[in-house]
């Protein structure tokens, strides 16, 4: 029945419906569809759901899935799942197919040779265009838009664009073509393969082992994809979210993933809590000082999460190094300080107008100016900390910054007030 009901549909509107039916309703779909539609919709469905379904599909459903599929993309799929699981299925499968995904497999996951593609065209210098041409259209695969070209030692030496053969002379050899060709070792991890695409300025990247031989190539769709997933989980890790959680993850999964950062959070707001109240005196006698707590922390933790996106960003790409930390710091420090002048002004003049105290204005404008430099610096120092202790840069440092934005906020206003009260006649 869900056959004929989807019959009409593309494979991605297929496993989005599918998603969200009955477990059961899915692994039947799978059983009884042809092993093209079945392989297709298999593949589109998001990675916890293919967690969840995998165990529950028979020996014949798995053949049906991988037997033809492309063992690249296949292995990708696979690498989410229990290890003893897929190494028993895949037994099921021809010796090649299943040793080409096993050779994807062992490969980690963040790795370039986990990301590429075994299938593409080489040639020597000294093939002619007419020759390459006539091969490329026995090969018809059009995702090839580069050839490399190999030595006698099969080491990569050199590419070129397929376009750029459609303009040459049939008789012309490849060496006359040949440009430099830019690759990275299987071992490199997403980021180092992100940075080597953004510099060369390139649609493939050939992928090759210590010796520099051609081992596969990165095509653009995985390109566009990679560059995605390191954006959603940088962005998820960056809250206390783990990377392996999806948006229709189970919940008793999100909860394992936040919970503990959350339960962390908790902690860092009562060391919050415990600054305000050791100005307890102060804010009972000078109430309106509790109104304008947020904006001093509000303000300070934009600051900082500002420097902790572009620091983060830099580290990401390379184009800083944790060497360069002071370097880095002092652009903060100063960004901070030129900013904290313009908006301690601003708020200067509000309070003065809505307190009708010059004596809070200043305080509330010294405290801006101190908390927003604090803010700049933290959050330029805290992922380069985090990177050179060998931790992942982006791993809940806002949790982190958060904490240190409030306490020096709060510790700054208040301790300003209570230090400068009499002075200033605040009362």
């Amino acid at each position: 029945m869900l056959n004929q009901e989807f019959s009409t549909k593309t494979f991605k509107e297929i496993a989005n419906n599918l998603e969200n039916e009955p477990m059961e309703d899915l692994v039947s779909f799978l059983e009884t569809s042809t092993p093209a539609t079945a392989q297709h919709v298999f593949f589109e469905l998001c990675r916890h759901v293919v967690v969840d379904v995998f165990p529950l599909i028979s020996d014949e459903a798995f053949i049906k899935i991988f037997s033809k599929s492309d063992t690249h993309r296949a292995a990708r799929i696979l690498s989410a799942l229990n290890r003893d699981e897929v190494d028993e299925k895949l037994g099921l499968l021809s010796k090649v197919t299943a040793r080409e995904i096993k050779d994807f497999l062992a490969y980690d996951e963040d790795t370039a040779g986990f990301l590429m593609e075994t299938l593409l065209a080489t040639f020597s210098k000294e093939d002619r265009v007419e020759q390459v041409i006539d091969k490329l259209r026995k090969i018809g695969n059009r995702k090839i838009l580069t050839i490399y070209i190999l030595d006698d030692e099969e080491k990569l030496v050199g590419r070129v664009p397929v376009n750029y053969l459609a303009v040459a002379q049939p008789d012309q050899q490849l060496d006359e073509l040949m440009y430099e060709a830019h690759s990275v070792h299987a071992t490199a991890t997403r980021a180092e393969v992100l940075k080597a695409i953004a510099m060369y300025a390139l649609l493939q990247l050939p992928v090759v082992d210590i010796n520099n031989n051609l081992l596969g190539v990165i095509r653009n769709d995985t390109l566009i994809t990679t560059s995605r997933e390191e954006a959603s989980e940088d962005l998820q890790t960056m809250f206390g979210a783990g990377k392996e959680e999806h948006a229709l993850s189970k919940p008793f999964f999100a909860v394992a993933k936040r919970l503990p950062w959350l339960q962390i959070n908790l902690v860092t707001a009562f060391l919050a809590s415990m600054i305000v109240g050791l100005f307890e005196d102060t804010i009972a006698r000078i109430t309106i000082l509790a109104v304008f707590l947020p904006v001093v922390a509000g303000q300070s933790g934009n600051t900082g999460s500002q420097a902790l996106a572009v620091t983060i960003r830099g580290l990401a790409l390379r184009e800083i190094r944790i060497g360069q930390w002071l370097r880095v710091a002092k652009k903060e420090l100063a960004v901070g300080f030129i900013n904290g002048i313009a908006v301690a002004i601003t708020t200067g003049i509000v309070v003065y107008f809505w307190a009708n105290s010059f004596g809070i204005a200043l305080v509330i404008g010294i405290s801006m100016i101190l908390s927003m430099v604090i803010a700049g610096f933290s959050g330029a120092i805290i992922p380069i900390g985090l990177k050179a202790i060998g931790q992942d840069p982006a791993t809940s440092s806002s949790i982190i910054l958060t904490t240190v934005t409030d306490i020096c906020g709060f510790l700054s206003f208040l301790g300003l007030a209570s230090a400068l009260s009499s002075v200033l006649g605040i009362v």
